[in-house]
């Protein structure tokens, strides 16, 4: 074999190498790039009971229940599919009801999720144009969502201007 030989066959086995190998993390990570499962989603999926996930999607109206001891039950979903939610600890600030969330843990055999960690998204003004068309499609449009905020002039605090001498 020459020289010129041996270096295709090296750069050919190390660029196989290199396709294996990215594959593999691909195909390790493949559930993990998510960054939230909504409700409707788990549900198709089936996911198995001690899986964690991510769920996210909105605090379902009226379903907030406060417990003993920081125990909090309450429901998210994502307008198809609702699913039940329990949580021990101290809830973020932003924490309401209609409030978007993102809640960390995993089912248990009941098909209740048993969350560790709750982060409520916070009310973002800015939405790029095909979101709110998409949105609108869907009837999911809040019309006060997509107007800008309203300008509003201070008065300065400057004197009135001097009258002229003479």
């Amino acid at each position: 074999m020459t020289r010129k030989q041996r270096r295709l066959v090296m750069i050919a086995a190390a660029g196989g190498i290199l396709v294996i190998a990215a594959a593999l993390v691909l195909s390790a990570l493949r559930d993990s790039i998510v960054f939230f499962n909504s409700p409707s989603d788990v549900a198709e999926k089936h996911i198995a009971p001690g899986t964690r996930i991510r769920l996210g999607g909105l605090v379902a109206p009226g379903s907030l229940v406060r417990g003993d001891n920081l125990e909090v039950k309450f429901s998210v979903t994502d307008g198809k599919t609702a699913m039940a939610v329990a949580y021990r600890g101290i809830l973020p600030d932003l924490f309401r009801e209609g409030q978007g969330v993102i809640a960390e843990g995993a089912l248990d055999g009941a098909g209740q999720f048993k969350a560790d960690s709750v982060l409520a998204k916070h009310d973002e003004k800015y939405m790029p144009k095909e979101v709110a068309e998409a949105l609108k499609k869907q009837g999911h449009w809040k019309e006060e969502s997509g107007k800008a905020a309203p300008v509003v002039s201070r008065p300065t605090n400057s004197a009135p201007p001097a009258a002229p001498k003479s």
